[in-house]
């Protein structure tokens, strides 16, 4: 059994939920134990916390929310994460601790590295072994949700100014740690990113 953490960032409407579930099939397809998972709302007490953060209604102080993320974040790996590792299986996951410092730090303008730290506190230093960032233009993006929702949640809601400032930490995130992170431009062909995230997650499985 070969335990890997993978994540997938990028703005909303980037296609990270589409390519999540290609790839937890085509994992599976190769027997391999998947568990698919998101943040927040990866277990029942994110699920509450989730619905805090982003369907509130009202103003949640940018600190506030930085904390309310990591407070999902801390229980989430603890109760879901690492004992899905420790028994061996892969975990694919919506969304990790590059997006708290994309959303908190840059979009809400707290201190990237504070809240990087924050996260990596709250998750006891755990890192990504993979991370696909899905790179797409925050105008874009704005049209593919308009053309397939009619209900934004608060982050999606936020002006192009905020999203503009995300996409560019999730780029300076992605140059900082090559390694770890693969930029993929979003607008290509849906089977063509498949393609080329499978290809990176293999070499990820090789000993």
């Amino acid at each position: 059994m070969t335990s890997l953490f993978l994540t997938l960032e990028g703005g909303d409407g980037s296609g990270k939920s589409t390519q999540a579930a290609l790839l937890t099939e085509w994992l599976e397809r190769d027997g391999e134990t998947v568990l698919r998972t998101r943040e927040p709302g990866g277990s029942d007490l994110g699920n509450e916390l989730r619905d805090i953060i982003l369907h509130r209604t009202g103003h949640i102080a940018p600190r506030a929310e930085a904390l309310l993320y990591a407070a999902d974040r801390a229980h989430h790996i603890a109760t879901v994460v690492r004992p899905a590792l420790a028994r061996g299986e892969i975990v694919v996951q919506d969304r990790y601790l590059d997006s708290s410092v994309a959303y908190q730090g840059a979009g809400r303008t707290l201190d990237g590295m504070e809240v990087r730290n924050l996260s990596l506190w709250a998750a006891e230093g755990l890192l990504p072994d993979l991370t696909i960032l899905l790179d797409i233009d925050p105008g874009l993006a704005r049209e593919r949700l308009d053309a397939s929702r009619t209900r934004y949640d608060r982050l999606e809601a936020e002006r192009l100014e905020f999203h503009e400032r995300v996409r560019a930490a999730y780029l300076g995130l992605a140059e900082a740690e090559p390694e770890r992170i693969l930029v993929l431009d979003a607008t290509a062909a849906v089977d063509e990113l498949a393609a080329r995230i499978r290809e990176r997650v293999t070499a990820s499985l090789l000993p």
